[in-house]
């Protein structure tokens, strides 16, 4: 049996925007259900879904506050079921999203170590600890969140006094837990097979380099070595990693971990690609890069490269729910991606970076390995940079003290069609209005009118996978000689890939024909404009 995972088409949904069925204004697993046919017909393989589980929602969802049921607002877990099993019908396979470096603060865990005393087996779970100074009102240590501010909160005694700390790596109502207990070990291998057991056929693990803590708190050295930083890539972590694929190796039709892995180091990233660890894990190197063909290429041979020695499949990915879209994006003058370069009022392009998001496109769909599509990418939705303050919801936004506008922006609800308040994203006269505000025009970006335009996003994303899955389903590749802002590769003696970065236009090869370009060529002369790609089928080789 082929490894499907090895070359599948993946479709995150972010279910608070994706559909809303009940006309609450948040998008739920019955509107997925309805839109599982656009997903099979767009060419997905398979649906990644963020955190559907009961959560406050301090952090998008990733904030769970248990594994074991469904947001309510989201559905019920016999709807999840059903949804697991309907896509399963139309052959789509169904991942789903766990968080192990922390829960919510609603987690009972969490409830029963707070009204436990110190040293209570109870908090153990967590990372409970003294305050530095003589009356331990310093942090145990100065590590810093990874949105912005403090990592560490202190609670309060039952009799009104200062108490420990606890840490949490990300904001404080997602406090981190202790690996080192084997409770913790346990109850997640238990989480694995409880989703395992209703049909998943994946799991995606959140921050996956971060569970693992230095016990003895030490500060992050201004430059650490492989392994050192006290909560990062920890070596520690892949014996846990190894106790997972155990678990998933266990159920019949090859079940997957795929790690969210932002490390610089390759041959550390791909430690945990071995071949009893992860399946596959993000690619995020490429996604960050600006759109320059030397960046890009240095991206393309640094990751296949990291992947060839363990075997693994790379992932090619052009955004998510953390990351400013790609029209936005590669309609800047700083094309490249960083959470800690984000600000408001930064000018894009819309036009030129619609052109170069429609040969991004092309671009990782032609590369070997996996690929991921952000719900309204395929759409060529921007980022919504003019939320009002007033409704903007993200952490990253208000833990930076404003400054950073956060990734509300890329989390907006999708239009559908043409009309209604809510470009279709809830149903005819709902009682809400979306949960986060549609710009006006989002319209003109349905589904519906793309659908119509045969020239649209959308449809070039179809005739793009449609074409992936006959001609692409293996792993060949070579580079073409190129001058400096063209990429060009094949995948097989008959078909390359060429994308112009450049200011001009460059020669197509005279003898090849266009399978799909994201741009519109001339047909009568044979040249590729700036900002496009293009497939190829070339004339086989005459023995």
């Amino acid at each position: 049996m082929s490894s499907w995972w090895r070359n599948a088409v993946i479709y995150q949904v972010y279910v608070r925007s994706f559909a809303d069925s009940n006309g609450d204004g948040v998008g739920d697993l019955e509107g997925v259900r309805a839109r599982l046919r656009y997903l099979a017909d767009l060419g997905a393989d398979a649906i990644w879904f963020t955190p559907w589980y009961p959560t406050p929602m301090a952090d998008g969802g990733y904030d769970v506050a248990d594994y074991r049921s469904i947001e309510p607002v989201f559905g019920t877990i016999e709807q999840a079921e059903q949804l697991i099993a309907e896509a399963g019908r139309l052959g789509l396979k169904t991942i789903v999203d766990v968080v192990p470096n922390h829960v919510s603060e609603a987690h009972p865990w969490f409830r029963e170590a707070l009204a436990a005393p110190p040293g209570d087996p109870a908090r153990e779970r967590f990372w409970f600890h003294p305050g530095r100074g003589e009356n331990g009102d310093e942090m145990p240590t100065g590590w810093v969140s990874s949105f912005s501010g403090d990592t560490w909160t202190r609670t309060t005694n039952p009799d009104g006094t200062p108490g420990e700390w606890y840490l949490h790596l990300f904001t404080p109502q997602q406090p981190d837990l202790n690996w080192t207990n084997l409770q913790v070990r346990a109850e997640h291998e238990e989480i694995l097979r409880f989703w395992l057991d209703r049909g998943v056929a994946g799991v995606r693990i959140d921050s996956a380099a971060m569970p693992v803590k230095d016990p003895a708190l030490p500060e992050v050295p201004a430059r650490p070595e492989p392994g050192e930083h006290p909560f990062i890539d920890r070596d520690e972590l892949h014996d846990i990693y190894r106790g997972w694929r155990a678990v998933t190796d266990a159920y019949p039709g090859e079940r997957i971990l795929v790690g969210e892995l932002w490390l610089e180091d390759a041959q550390r990233f791909a430690r945990y690609l071995r071949p009893d660890e992860m399946h596959t894990a993000f690619n995020f190197d490429f996604m960050a890069r600006p759109w320059e063909a030397k960046e890009l290429r240095a991206s393309i041979e640094a990751t296949l490269a990291a992947h060839e020695p363990v075997n693994a499949p790379a992932t090619w990915v052009l955004s998510n729910h953390d990351v400013t879209r790609p029209v936005t994006r590669y309609g800047r003058a700083d094309s490249s991606f960083a959470f800690t370069a984000k600000r408001f009022g930064t000018p894009s392009d819309q036009e030129l970076g619609t052109r170069r998001a429609r040969a991004a496109a092309l671009l990782v769909a032609a590369l070997p390995g996996c690929l991921y599509i952000y719900q309204g990418d395929e759409l060529g939705l921007p980022e919504v940079e003019d939320i009002p303050l007033e409704k903007l919801q993200d952490p990253m936004h208000f833990r930076s003290n404003g400054v950073d506008p956060g990734r509300d922006g890329c989390r907006v609800p999708l239009p559908w069609s043409k009309t209604n308040a809510s470009a279709g994203f809830s149903p005819d006269q709902a009682d809400q209005e979306p949960w986060l505000p549609q710009p006006a025009g989002w319209a003109d970006l349905s589904v519906q009118t793309q659908q119509q335009d045969q020239g649209s996003m959308l449809n070039l994303y179809r005739s793009a996978l449609r074409i992936r899955r006959n001609l692409l389903s293996h792993h060949v590749f070579n580079w073409i000689p190129s001058t400096e802002h063209v990429i060009a590769f094949t995948r097989s003696e008959t078909f390359a890939c060429l994308v112009n970065l450049g200011v001009e236009p460059v020669p197509l090869p005279d003898t090849a024909q266009v399978l799909l370009a994201s741009d519109t060529l001339n047909e009568h002369e044979p040249v590729l404009p700036p900002d496009t790609a293009a497939w190829l089928h070339l004339p086989e080789r005459q023995s």
